[in-house]
């Protein structure tokens, strides 16, 4: 719908009124071959109904509609308009290119958006000020938000079991191609490229850590650290489970490789740890030193599939 005729200064040009609905352009367009001008809605829902012209009725169609010539819009920018919200009491007089922003900060606006002062920190439009009850409102912006939450928790409940059956449906795969591999040569391969890729996977959503003690490491946990602690840690960062054993088979110096297997060549050797690309265990005193990380690595420095380092101290 156009603006109202009354609320311009001067009189306004016939060519910048609607044919529709008598106001004043707005957001207008023209029809392609007539050239006769229109408001966007006015226009729109005219050809909704029927596809013609307004005036001449030649056939039209939204898709044919096109914007006005740069000079009428210039005319429609330069029309002296006053505010919506004069019936409120701003006397505001301005050019109609100049009506949109004045209306986002036009202090007489009843909607213009006004912060509460008693305290609930809510920010409603101006013209609700007077009814506006904070508790009442806080109520039910908190009846909405937990809504919101049950909705998301089901919506979460169900993706967990989707994602559960498609863990399922993977493990039954790979156990498939276990079996396939041991007489099945392109099986075996496919199987083991797979893995790797599982395992580069889980490296690559890990935490780089940064060892600032390497005096802290201890070479010979107890088994309580290392099974009711690091594999359990593992497990939950989601460690690929055909690796997890080897893993923590390898937190002691017992299977480590020839540059880490004693004091004495740790000692030798301190210069290389700073080669070493480590990963964080999640929520522990300890690092993951993979080979896919590590392939940079001398060999006498690194095992297959890699080593779990675990510290008194002297993790970032």
């Amino acid at each position: 719908m156009g603006f109202e005729i009354k609320r311009f200064q001067g009189d306004v040009d016939e060519e910048l009124i609607c044919p529709i609905c008598s106001g004043v352009l707005e957001d207008p367009l023209q029809a392609p071959a007539c050239e006769h001008a229109f408001c966007r809605a006015c226009i729109n829902e005219w050809i909704s109904r029927q596809p013609t012209c307004p005036v001449d009725r030649q056939a039209v169609t939204a898709s044919q509609l096109r914007p006005v010539p740069r000079i009428l819009r210039n005319l429609l920018s330069r029309l002296c308009t006053s505010c919506d919200n004069a019936p409120h009491g701003c006397n505001a007089v301005l050019k109609l290119d100049s009506l949109a922003s004045h209306l986002v900060e036009c202090e007489f606006n009843p909607k213009r958006p006004m912060p509460c002062e008693a305290g609930c920190g809510l920010v409603i439009p101006k013209d609700e000020l007077a009814e506006h009850n904070c508790v009442r409102e806080l109520r039910a912006l908190i009846a909405t938000q937990q809504s919101k939450l049950i909705d998301y928790q089901q919506e979460l409940a169900e993706q967990r079991l989707i994602i559960n059956e498609h863990k399922r449906e993977l493990a039954l795969l790979k156990e498939f191609m276990r079996a396939m591999r041991v007489s099945n040569p392109t099986m075996r391969a496919l199987a083991d490229q797979m893995e790797r890729e599982e395992v580069i996977r889980w490296a690559n959503s890990l935490t780089r850590a940064r060892v600032t003690r390497w005096g802290g490491m201890i070479s010979t946990p107890d088994d309580v650290l290392q099974v009711m602690m690091i594999k359990r840690s593992l497990s939950e960062s989601g460690c690929p489970p055909h690796i997890i054993d080897d893993l923590m088979e390898n937190c002691h110096e017992r299977r480590w490789p020839p540059g880490l297997s004693s004091l004495e060549t740790r000692q030798n050797n301190r210069r290389l740890y700073e080669k070493y690309i480590c990963k964080r265990v999640p929520g522990k005193q300890a690092v993951l030193v993979l080979q896919c990380d590590n392939t940079h690595v001398d060999e006498h420095m690194m095992v297959e599939p890699g080593l779990v380092m675990i510290f008194a101290h002297g993790i970032e």
